[in-house]
């Protein structure tokens, strides 16, 4: 179980945190317990779920394995919902076989966690929609407006072609629940690849999230929503007002085909009057900006409190309305407050930020005075291509108001032609010839990520607001250093150069 700080301080110490958070989980939880199997050509009826005689399907699978064990599905085509509505009290780990190879389609919910459902871990598939005939969302986490549906954890799956609404909706009182080691890719018009509504507790760590409509021969529309979106759309009706607890952390995000009203990350969305989020924790994410496309901006607030951006790096073209954030109210949204944005990088090689054409004013921020109260921009290092720091007279967010700012190129790789890491089938492996996300991971952070030597990154921060490892878990062996990726580390294994 990871824990999340439950107090907020002006100045927030790593200590506050636990060490689940600071260092990487693995992407692979070892089998527990017995084995069982399930096979495409298994048989529910006459199979004992061991491996001569597997089970066919995986809802069959569900009702007959006892607690503490492990579920193991071989490779092959899984059609339809399955219902994870079993509460087990020691878990059990429900995983294919060899990584992405067993295949959970549907037109409906492929994944639906429903009721008293709570410890299962579902591990290394390939999940997704079968075609634009599909109804709403690929995975729901639906805590039923109850106490009852906890400690889930989807971990190191291809996630990708949801062709209506959301990848993956946690909603409704869900509570304890990890996502992490995934890849998303493709949601449909209008929403996200993860939804966090009226929930609390939810970790959603060492990701890669990115869109690529083309690949899946899908028409770029320019309508889908954020990739994460974190906010509270039915009042008191769980036991949440606001979702709270959230952390976002060492994540990389890139390609971006949405809407030119939206951005990777937005806290916030439909209007309420209460804060629709409450204590949400985003660091050591890295920002990739590789795509032409446009976006309203990287990061966004709307309606929210106690929100905690640091040790975060955007890095790229770019083009966007704000290159940093907005920071706004939407409808009937109380006003932002204590907003805490430290210790980032915020890199345009180009020096075009605050000149993009998709913007009406010279904006490093959207922040419009009236509507954000508290707030601590500090420790930033801001690089415009040499280029002058863009400043707005509307805005309560300036490069000027970070009075410890660092104005240096942090010499960030030109990411303009990265190979987007599709998962081709065929051939068992990612398009940048990886065969395992957490390589595609590791690729994109050393590569894209990484400061070059003589960069200024890890200079003037403050220890107390900085994290002791990075986006990779890799210590950080000077305390004061800015960004998502500590300059001094180097690779734990000899990482293949990228194809571009």
């Amino acid at each position: 179980m990871f824990i999340v700080p439950l107090s907020i301080l002006s100045s927030i110490s790593i200590s506050t945190y636990s060490k689940e958070y600071i260092k990487p989980e693995n992407c692979k939880k070892p089998d527990i317990g017995k084995r069982y199997f399930i096979s495409a050509k298994g048989d529910d009826k006459k199979g004992n779920g061991s491996r001569l005689h597997p089970w066919n399907s995986i809802n069959h699978g569900l009702k007959k394995i006892p607690d503490g064990n492990t579920l193991i599905v071989k490779p092959g085509i899984y059609d339809g919902t399955t219902n994870l509505t079993r509460n087990f009290k020691t878990g059990i780990l429900i995983r294919s076989e060899y990584p992405y190879e067993a295949i959970l389609r549907s037109n409906s919910r492929v994944l639906k966690f429903k009721g008293a459902a709570s410890n299962i871990h579902i591990q290394g598939f390939n999940i997704s929609h079968f075609n634009q005939d599909a109804k709403p969302l690929v995975i729901h986490i639906d805590g039923g407006a109850k106490d009852q549906l906890q400690n889930i954890t989807i971990a190191n799956n291809i996630i990708h072609d949801s062709f209506n609404n959301d990848l993956l909706k946690v909603n409704n009182g869900a509570t304890y629940i990890k996502i992490k080691c995934n890849l998303f890719y493709n949601q449909g018009d209008s929403d996200e690849h993860i939804d966090v509504n009226s929930a609390e507790r939810i970790s959603i760590s060492d990701n890669i999230f990115f869109n690529s409509f083309e690949s899946s021969n899908r028409k770029i529309t320019s309508k889908s929503s954020s990739y994460i979106v974190i906010k509270d759309s039915n009042s008191n009706k769980d036991q949440f007002l606001g979702s709270r607890n959230i952390t976002v952390a060492r994540n990389v995000f890139l390609n971006w085909q949405g809407s030119i009203g939206h951005g990777f990350i937005l806290v916030g969305e439909d209007g309420k009057e209460y804060y629709e989020a409450n204590k949400v924790f985003i660091f050591n994410n890295l920002f990739l900006g590789n795509s032409t496309l446009p976006m309203r901006s990287p990061f966004g607030i709307k309606g929210a409190k106690n929100i905690h951006f640091f040790n975060n790096t955007i890095t790229g073209d770019l083009p966007s309305n704000a290159f940093s954030m907005r920071i706004n109210r939407e409808g009937n949204n109380p006003i932002n407050d204590n907003i805490f944005i430290r210790n980032n990088i915020w890199s345009d090689p180009n020096g075009t930020m605050g000149s993009s054409p998709h913007q009406s004013s010279n904006d490093f921020s959207d922040t419009i005075f009236t509507e954000i109260n508290n707030f601590e921009f500090k420790d930033n290092l801001i690089w415009n291509g040499g280029n002058a720091l863009p400043h707005s007279l509307l805005d309560k967010i300036n490069p000027s108001n970070d009075a410890s700012i660092e104005i240096a190129d942090p010499m960030f790789k030109d990411n303009t032609k990265l190979s987007i890491p599709i998962w081709i089938e065929e051939k068992r492996k990612f398009a940048d010839g990886s065969f395992t996300i957490r390589e595609v991971f590791e690729r994109l952070v050393y590569y894209y990520g990484k400061p070059q030597n003589g960069s200024l990154t890890h200079t003037k921060a403050v220890s107390n607001y900085t994290l002791k490892t990075d986006i990779l878990g890799n210590k950080r062996n000077k305390p004061h250093s800015r960004g998502a990726y500590h300059i001094d580390n180097t690779p734990k294994s000899n990482i293949p150069a990228l194809t571009e």
